[in-house]
């Protein structure tokens, strides 16, 4: 089931849930372009990611997150891991757990969120090369070093309840 949920103004005052995904094609990693004019994050390289909405499921999540900002119908098929990213250099500091799956894209591209300027396909030695001011986080970097090191985990390991 998918929780569609008005946005409302993000509160970073507490530890936050996110979900993003890490999307290879013969050895290149898809990544988003920040179209934020109102904030710093403008021009920066992203992978596709946001926030887990108030009752969604975060599989959901990631489908809806991927699908508005590159267009593309997106099939999670692993977890790669559970991220921990404390931002001292904001204010107030903010403290995102972020689910990062694995998975394939497919069909025919559709469009792009309003705060996506474009996508791009980029080398792990291209991403690596990347400083503060061209990738959005650092631990993107970190990401997609375990997707090239270490195994994935079943989609079975996420436990979604709903109490009614």
């Amino acid at each position: 089931m998918i929780y569609f949920v008005t946005m409302e103004k993000r509160i970073y005052s507490q530890t936050f849930g996110v979900v993003a995904a890490i999307i290879e094609r013969s050895g290149k990693f898809l990544l988003v372009k920040e179209a934020h004019t109102d904030s710093g994050e403008d021009g920066q390289w992203n992978h596709p990611a946001g926030w887990i909405e108030v009752g969604e499921d975060p599989i959901d999540a990631i489908i809806r997150e991927v699908k508005e900002e590159t267009g593309f119908d997106f099939e999670p098929t692993h977890i790669l891991g559970l991220y921990s990213l404390v931002k001292k250099d904001t204010d107030p500091i903010r403290h995102p757990l972020k689910i990062v799956f694995t998975g394939e894209i497919s069909g025919e591209q559709d469009g792009l969120a309003d705060d996506v300027s474009e996508i791009g396909w980029f080398s792990p030695h291209e991403i690596e090369g990347m400083d503060n001011s061209t990738l959005r986080d650092m631990d993107i970097k970190k990401m997609i070093d375990d997707y090239v090191e270490i195994e994935r985990y079943s989609l079975g390991l996420l436990e979604h309840t709903v109490v009614e």
